[in-house]
């Protein structure tokens, strides 16, 4: 059992491979067994001229994908104190590779992103082609509450929304919904849930080329329909030039008051700010760090320099504690090693973006 269902869909010689995340009592969260059954398909996929498309979904109507499976990576942090932290950096190494291969698919994939979308889960959505977002879509980036960073491709993808709206959800790990995915460009089209078994129909009765071009537009085609609901109220569009405000420039302890003397107020934008308070220091002046050294990087870079900050932060104590806090014995009250981002030493950061000894590698695909 891999957690991963795969079906083929169509009717004619060519057809679309269907990709299942099938693990609901965990709300799908990713294994490092369903990232290499993923792996597997869309690699075998890529190449098989019989396949004109793909579609990811989750199983069940609560989630898409509420990310990976942190409590094991904590174990693996747990067992190796000091690193190397075997089973979660090679986990990361995997996961990575795999969301690689999804931005640089050549064909179009569409991915149902209902539900709970976090971490890996949003990984997956961000990698595709076609990201369908629904009226319960919730995307979030919680990273700094337990002491990770917004990794699968965060440097990437975060940096390309407007203004400094990426910033600012890195930070404050604060949820959006359909409409703000639309506005921050995580989302392509917006579907109610309801309406998922026409599209499969719809894919299913497509007469497909084999040329990828033509193939996408089918798809663009298939998902053109009228949205069966409306969707929510924009949080984000309403509040850009406070968001932009609060995270101009290169200070993070600049940024990091004005996030404060916000989290107080009663509204979307305040709730935000308490995540930053609430969350790890060291993890918000890596986050900040990796963000701003990933601006001008390749694809290929990207996934590279996430790994290193990864297997780094997996040899911390700081991670574990945080995923104790919040998952473990969820009392909420972790012991952060920094109470401000102004007493993070630059030379215990500088560590945190040096390749360490014994790191796996990525092994992209060529």
């Amino acid at each position: 059992m891999t957690g991963v269902h795969q079906q083929l869909i169509g009717h004619g010689p060519i057809k679309v491979g269907h990709l299942t995340l099938d693990a609901p009592k965990t709300l799908n969260s990713l294994t490092r067994e369903m990232v290499e059954s993923l792996t597997s398909a869309l690699e075998t996929w890529r190449d098989d001229p019989a396949i004109a498309a793909v579609f990811i979904d989750g199983s069940g109507d609560k989630a898409f994908c509420a990310g990976g499976d942190v409590q094991a990576l904590r174990n693996s942090c747990l067992e190796n104190p000091g690193g190397p932290c075997e089973y979660a950096e090679n986990f990361f190494a995997r996961e990575y590779r795999m969301n690689y291969i999804l931005h640089t698919y050549p064909k179009p994939i569409v991915c149902w992103g209902h539900g709970v979308v976090m971490g890996g889960g949003l990984g997956i959505l961000a990698g595709c082609s076609h990201r369908v977002v629904s009226e319960r879509t919730r995307i979030g980036m919680p990273e700094v509450t337990i002491a990770l960073f917004p990794d699968v491709g965060g440097s990437w993808f975060l940096n390309k929304m407007p203004g400094h709206v990426g910033r600012f959800l890195a930070l404050t790990a604060a949820n959006i919904n359909a409409a703000d995915a639309l506005f921050c460009g995580l989302g392509t089209v917006f579907l109610g849930h309801e309406q998922k078994q026409a599209v499969l129909d719809k894919l299913a009765d497509a007469s497909w080329t084999g040329d990828a071009k033509t193939d996408a537009g089918i798809v663009d085609h298939v998902l053109a329909l009228t949205p069966a609901v409306d969707p929510p109220e924009p949080q984000i569009e309403p509040v850009f030039d406070d968001i932009n405000t609060l995270m101009a420039g290169d200070d993070l302890g600049v940024i990091a008051s004005r996030l404060l003397d916000r989290q107080g107020e009663d509204s979307w934008i305040g709730k935000a700010c308490q995540g930053f308070a609430h969350g790890s220091k060291l993890a918000a002046s890596w986050i900040f760090r990796q963000l701003n050294e990933s601006i001008e990087r390749s694809l290929e870079e990207v996934f590279e320099s996430e790994l290193i900050l990864g297997a780094n932060i997996m040899r911390h104590p700081e991670f574990s504690e945080g995923v104790r806090a919040l998952l473990v014995d969820k009392d909420r009250n972790p012991r952060w090693a920094y109470t401000e981002v102004s007493a993070v030493p630059a030379d215990i950061l500088d560590g945190f973006f040096v390749e360490p000894a014994g790191a796996p590698s990525l092994k992209l695909p060529v």
